[in-house]
């Protein structure tokens, strides 16, 4: 069965006791027992959901595993995979990723007794160094959030001990275009409020995995926690994901497009796509991945002021968190998505005050080019090259 069968028919057979081609919302908290400790397999649905189900065994047959356990946000189904570790574990951690992820990291779970290593993760021999007797999970963000790098996901997983777990980020590629799991992870996260539910109107995460002691701890912590999504949200995001191929292949080409339009401009410092021959990562990108999402960043020429004023003046782009949806949005991560990393840290990992990042839609590629055209014209007058802001 092939990825968009799957995205639409896996999880998805015929209700059983009506016969509806779409799966219920199963608004209840508790199922009626036949008998104590007999029931038909659901009891209360922290615990289980039958349209949760329907949601986990879908997105499991996208990343071509077993399981999956769905989480009310990405950060909650990132925060299961840490609760694998205990007190005094040490996790090495790609240098360039989400702000929220760094947040947890250092002000939540760093208080528990885990250490963090931040490394440069292109670099596999800054990966081997980093490694200590006591770590005991890779996190890798691939393409990073938000400068788009690329790691090799084979290359990590094959320094992995076995008491060791490789977990991938693959929000920004998604399972269309990545497949970590193929490629020597244990587990793939995704914060399904992106590109999966891919029309900003529902908040969720998933961990995936096809190792089943894994799958179960996870669950267990998934259980015991309770960060789990109400069906209504399952619902909305098993919906978004029946069109993740279709939807994917848009916004990449819309994002190549895109790409090439902000390289040709002189008033354009720097771009971030793995799509553009002029990526450090290209080759890996195209080796590793089947196409190059609908993420970019750059960087304008010119001060801060010009940065912040272009982020709020264009018309199909609107300045917004988040990203994946079906509209275009722009976010300016030093300020915005990636403000939970102290300043001098941010800026050196490359995340300057003229960093913007978009997150390109599927509307008509010629508007978003018009709009970003005609924005680039109108604030030429702040460009001072003599003052770039490329770090």
């Amino acid at each position: 069965m092939k990825f968009s069968t799957k995205a639409i028919h896996v999880g998805q057979e015929a209700d059983p006791a009506t016969g509806a081609t779409i799966v219920p919302i199963y608004q209840t908290s508790t199922f009626t027992q036949t008998k104590v400790g007999e029931h038909k397999g659901f009891d209360y649905s922290r615990t289980v959901n039958p349209t949760r189900v329907a949601l986990e065994r879908q997105l499991a047959s996208l990343e071509e595993a077993r399981f999956a356990s769905a989480f009310s946000s990405g950060m909650a189904a990132t925060s299961a995979v840490i609760n694998l570790l205990s007190a005094g574990d040490h996790v090495v951690v790609g240098d360039d990723l989400y702000g929220g992820t760094y947040r947890l990291f250092e002000r939540i779970f760093a208080r528990y007794g885990l250490t963090f290593t931040y490394v440069d993760m292109r670099d596999l021999e800054a990966v081997a160094a980093a490694v200590q007797p006591n770590t005991r999970l890779f996190w890798i963000e691939t393409p990073s959030n938000p400068l788009l790098n690329i790691v090799d996901i084979a290359a990590v997983a094959s320094l992995r001990r076995p008491d060791q777990i490789v977990a991938v980020d693959n929000t920004f590629a998604t399972p269309y275009f990545q497949q970590p799991l193929a490629l020597g992870a244990q587990i793939a996260v995704h914060s399904t409020t992106k590109y999966i539910g891919g029309h900003s109107d529902v908040v969720g995460g998933v961990a995936i995995t096809d190792d089943r002691e894994l799958y179960e701890r996870i669950k267990f912590a998934q259980n015991a926690a309770g960060g789990v999504p109400g069906p209504h949200d399952a619902w909305l995001t098993m919906r978004g994901a029946k069109t993740l191929a279709v939807r994917m292949r848009e916004h990449a080409r819309n994002a190549q497009t895109v790409a090439e339009f902000l390289e040709s401009r002189d008033d354009v410092a720097r771009v971030y796509y793995p799509g553009l021959p002029s990526h450090p990562q290209h080759e890996l990108a195209r080796r590793q991945m089947s196409g190059f999402s609908g993420m970019l960043s750059f960087v304008l020429e010119g001060p801060v002021e010009r940065a912040l004023d272009f982020a709020s003046r264009l018309t199909y782009f609107s300045l917004a968190e988040s990203l994946g949806g079906v509209e275009s949005l722009i976010s300016h991560p030093a300020r915005m998505t990636h403000g939970s990393i102290p300043k001098e840290e941010r800026e050196r990992r490359g995340i300057t005050d003229g960093l913007l990042r978009l997150s390109v839609g599927i509307e008509d590629v010629e508007d978003l080019l018009g709009d970003l055209r005609a924005t680039l014209d109108a604030t030429a007058d702040r460009v001072d090259t003599e003052r770039p802001l490329l770090a």
